[in-house]
């Protein structure tokens, strides 16, 4: 049954556990005298009047010594508050740029530093770590050719109190520099370096340029890297562009393949030249080599008939005839003197004849008189060369 219930023995049964005001039982807390024992209790802690007796004197001390209390409370709040945030730690990776009465003050490095607001302020930031921004836009080459040129900027704060104090919004300086830059190098280049393999030499100029812009600016920032991407025609023209390419790319390998044939036809050409240039070189040294050799020998043999025509001239019938029968194989030999006939020497077939005795004996009986004939023309002449060289001897 509820403690409050008609019949019920509610004095019991009082949740409060105490009676109630103006009666014997507790009732729940009074908040005003619980902040009134409070107030009483600071205004001890911080010196306030005692509560007086009689008559009006108490309202008037116990107010005092409130007012009092409660704006030690707020000073002391107050204060804890301003130490809270004049007290800053800067990192290792961090600087601090202290203002004073709106003036610059100091530079501050990491460790714990202390400022006094409101006539201080601080700029806090990181200047170790390398910070990126990109731009991409359509813009002209010099060639008149509309492409379209991703970039990226790395950059890191290098002096803080010019990033702070010099440029109102630094990094959307650097934004408008770098577009500045971009497009002035991308508009001294032609289209095929900007598409091609001309990106690095124009990374190396954009950075310069930009970098000179935002030291003239002093800015305070220092471009570590700047990456031009793939270039790219728009959208609209892509598709004539890659055609382009293709065309040009067809045009350099036909090049190559015009100056490889070139490069193996022009040296085999002049090896071949330069091998006909000395055969006749080769041939003109040894015609007169031969002609000065023979006008020598010819000088020689004329002092030698004049010595001894008879067996000079004898000699050089013999050696003409021994040259003229050593490239023919047909022989005609005179008989003695005083006979008309000639008898023929079929030396080819001697020589075919020997090669083939193995397979043809019954053919060798027919040419037995020829072979005879051809045995005395031998001895004969012999003969005649025994002959020449007694007289010679003589």
């Amino acid at each position: 049954m509820a403690w409050n219930e008609p019949g019920g023995n509610s004095n019991n049964q009082d949740p409060w556990g105490g009676k109630r005001r103006g009666g014997d039982r507790k009732g729940p807390p009074d908040l005003d005298e619980a902040f009134r024992k409070l107030q009483d209790s600071l205004n001890g802690l911080f010196g306030g009047g005692k509560k007086r007796t009689g008559g009006g004197g108490d309202g008037g001390g116990t107010s005092k010594g409130g007012g009092l209390g409660l704006l030690g409370i707020g000073l002391a709040v107050l204060g804890a508050i301003w130490l809270y945030s004049a007290v800053y730690v800067v990192d290792e990776q961090e600087q601090a740029v202290v203002l004073r009465f709106g003036k610059y003050y100091e530079t501050v490095g990491p460790g714990l530093n202390i400022y006094f607001p409101p006539i201080d302020r601080k700029y806090l930031e990181n200047v170790t770590r390398e910070r990126s921004y990109t731009k991409q836009g359509q813009m002209l080459t010099e060639d008149e050719n509309i492409v379209e040129v991703p970039l990226t900027v790395q950059y890191k704060i290098t002096n803080l109190q010019d990033f702070v104090l010099r440029v109102d919004q630094p990094e959307i300086s650097l934004q408008h520099a770098t577009d500045s830059a971009l497009r002035h190098v991308v508009g001294s280049t032609a289209m095929d370096q900007v598409l091609t393999e001309g990106r690095e030499q124009m990374a190396g100029e954009i950075k310069e340029r930009l970098q000179r812009f935002l030291d003239t600016y002093q800015t305070g920032i220092t471009v570590t890297q700047v990456n031009v991407q793939s270039a790219a025609a728009p959208r609209e023209v892509q598709e004539a562009f890659d055609d382009v390419i293709r065309a040009r790319e067809d045009e350099q390998r036909s090049r190559n393949q015009a100056e490889g044939y070139a490069n193996g036809v022009i040296p085999e050409a002049r090896g071949q030249a330069q091998r006909i240039i000395e055969d006749a070189n080769g041939y003109r040294d040894e015609v007169v080599s031969r002609a000065k050799g023979e006008a020598d020998r010819f000088t020689k043999l004329v002092t030698e008939y004049r010595k001894a025509p008879d067996v000079t001239r004898q000699r050089l019938y013999l050696e003409t005839m021994q040259d003229v029968y050593s490239n023919t194989s047909k022989v005609l030999v005179a008989s003695k003197e005083g006979q008309n006939n000639l008898i023929y020497l079929p030396l080819d077939k001697m020589v075919g004849g020997d090669r083939n005795n193995s397979s043809t004996p019954a053919a060798s009986t027919p040419a037995s008189a020829s072979d005879a004939a051809g045995a005395r023309a031998a001895a004969d002449l012999q003969q005649q060369q025994r002959e020449m060289r007694s007289r010679e001897s003589r």
